[in-house]
């Protein structure tokens, strides 16, 4: 997977991006005199990458190529972030969520407690929860956040250690109790540095997207309501300023999506949920640390809206960049006089590639594994190693993950696993399987000699979901897959099983776009009723897909792992399916079609 990644350039709010200016010693007088400089180092969207996740970080080369650095790994990403903080006197880290989550097996095999362990090595002072953060409940949510070693999940806590829970605050500030209507966590934090006239304070607002509800399984969220991002923001402002904070810094974790130019320091064309957000937010705010697209930018959103001058940023995903933020605080006017930020990319190992050797480059900074993190990270590969490097089976070619404009269906991964789950749950009697392609993490790339590991496919669906085969009449089926094309949320083109097939035409009304829907050849009768098997995420009505909550005569299987696990075992070779099985059918591009995100990305 490649993503857009890059100029290390900082972007100067009322300037154009440009080289980092140096900083000259000032006189002892002026500087006791002037603003106080705080440095913010941010990030967002880690997924408890503990290792490199041998994924290309596209840069500029500086003579209008492009080249692709090998980035990420917690142990390269702790030296990143130390780099930064040497530059300020002052300074805070903090994450705009998920955190943990979606994670590859050396963490999520362990509940996520190492992603924990690794940030509070690292000195990570705050995280505001994103969606992932409630994969697995409220109650275990809590016991990342305080420690402990109770049992909430199907997997065991605390193998490797005994785990003490986060050393950083959550931040909650949308996320209340239906018991109480008290926020899960802290709503907001105010950090100061200096003392006297030289004092000054930062005060932070965390929160998720307001949708968190429709991306988590609904038992897991069933005890708290996700309130409005902007409103809340909004009320919170006044009081951060009453208890004295002399710049707002807003963690969200929601995203937005820019175009053009591969340069993550850049802002060209911001799209997507997070713009209607910003519109409405106290412009008093002075930066928003944005996530969930898993998108590189750094904006000055007063190019977009004169009246909200926010310094907007996001560090993509999997610790692959860290957002260096710059604050110059007048303290006798309690304001922030200046704001700059840029993007770091966090160059590590070099990796072997589908196009050969993927190499550090000297034209931008390299960072050194600390060995601190290295050896704790090392602890959870050799726990994991036994478990996550068994062979499962073996695979006639890659199975890729669509990216790019594709990105919104399944491709030939997609198909597979499909196939798989209507092969597992047929004893259920199973004639069509589906999945979402959001919930396909990355790429099936067997090795050489074609074989799978336990850990390859882990890291395709990551998730533990289970299947569920449900009975739905036609046009249910048909009311499910057209809410792929509807306004809420981004385009998402179901991936389904050998012998079912659909055809979907943007051009025609929201509602009426799948225009034709066959199993085994044969229409589909909107009256009668079909077994249907889905994991019980997009079954309980997940990424917006809210029709399939409809279905009746449920059965639990095996899990989705286990059944493309046994997919694999059951063939010598398996090929990934080839042919389409969603045929576009619309007349031209449509321009109102919905971006899935860059390579990599998911809204999930």
């Amino acid at each position: 997977m490649k993503r857009l990644f890059a100029l290390l350039l900082p972007i100067v709010l009322a300037a154009c991006a440009g080289p980092m200016p140096s900083r000259p010693s000032a006189p002892p007088q002026a500087a006791a005199e002037g603003p106080v400089t705080v440095g913010i180092v941010a990030i967002n969207d880690f997924h408890g990458n503990l290792e490199p996740p041998k994924q290309s970080a596209l840069v500029p080369d500086g003579k209008g190529e492009v080249i692709a650095l090998p980035a990420g790994g917690a142990a390269w990403l702790a030296s990143a972030v130390d780099s930064v903080r040497a530059r300020y006197t002052n300074h805070l880290t903090v994450s705009a969520g998920d955190l943990i989550g979606a994670s590859p097996i050396t963490s999520s095999l362990f509940l996520d407690e190492p992603a924990i362990g690794v940030m509070n090595r690292i000195g990570l002072d705050f995280n505001a929860v994103g969606n992932h953060e409630f994969d697995s409940g409220i109650a275990e949510l809590r016991r990342k956040q305080t420690g402990g070693c109770e049992k909430y999940t199907a997997h065991e806590p605390c193998q490797v250690e005994q785990f003490k829970g986060a050393a950083f605050p959550f931040l909650a500030a949308n996320v209340h109790l239906k018991t109480s209507g008290s926020t899960l966590f802290p709503a907001t934090a105010l950090r100061s540095f200096g003392s006297g006239r030289r004092k000054v304070t930062i005060g932070l607002i965390g929160m998720t997207l307001q949708g968190t509800d429709i991306l988590v399984s609904p038992e897991a969220v069933k005890d708290v309501t996700f309130a409005n991002e902007a409103e809340t923001a909004n009320a919170l402002v006044p009081k951060l300023k009453a208890r004295g904070a002399d710049a707002i810094v807003l963690l969200l974790h929601q995203g937005g999506r820019t175009s053009g130019t591969p340069d993550p320091n850049g802002c060209e064309n911001l799209s997507d949920a997070i713009r209607p957000i910003l519109d409405r937010l106290d412009p008093r705010i002075d930066i928003v640390v944005s996530g969930h697209t898993h998108w590189a930018y750094v904006c000055d959103y007063a190019q977009y809206n004169p009246d909200k001058p926010f310094l907007l940023t996001s560090a993509g995903l999997w610790g692959e960049m860290v957002t260096d933020i710059t604050l110059e605080i007048d303290p006798n006017a309690d304001r922030v006089v200046s704001k700059r930020a840029r993007n770091i990319v966090v160059q590590s190992q070099p990796y072997q590639g589908k196009q050969g050797l993927v190499d550090v480059s000297e034209a931008y900074p390299r960072f050194t594994p600390r060995a601190d993190i290295a050896g704790y990270v090392e602890r959870y590969v050799n726990a994991a190693k036994a478990y996550s490097q068994r062979r499962i089976g073996t695979l006639g070619g890659a199975a890729e993950k669509t990216q790019g404009e594709l990105g919104s269906s399944g491709g030939p991964l997609g198909n597979l696993i499909a196939d798989g789950q209507l092969a597992a749950t047929k004893g259920a009697g199973a004639q069509i399987a589906c999945t979402n392609p959001f919930g396909i993490r990355r790429s099936l790339e067997p090795a050489a000699d074609g074989s799978v590991t336990f850990a390859d496919i882990y890291g395709v669906q990551p998730f533990n979901n289970v299947l569920l085969t449900q009975t739905y009449t036609g046009a249910e089926i048909k009311a499910a897959l057209e809410q792929g094309f509807d306004d809420d949320g981004p385009e998402q083109v179901l991936a389904c099983s050998s012998g079912f097939s659909f055809t979907y035409d943007r051009s025609r009304p929201v509602g009426d776009r799948i225009s034709a829907m066959t199993l085994n050849g044969t229409p589909i009768d909107p009256a009668r009723t079909y077994r249907v098997t889905l994991n019980n995420f997009l079954a309980n009505g997940g990424d917006t897909f809210s029709a399939f909550a409809a279905g009746r005569d449920r059965v639990v299987g095996i899990s989705d792992l286990a059944a493309l696990e046994a997919w694999l075992k059951a063939s010598n070779a398996r090929m990934p399916p080839t042919e389409t099985r969603a045929i576009d059918a619309s007349p031209g591009l449509n321009p109102n079609r919905r971006s899935a995100g860059p390579p990599g990305a998911t809204n999930r």
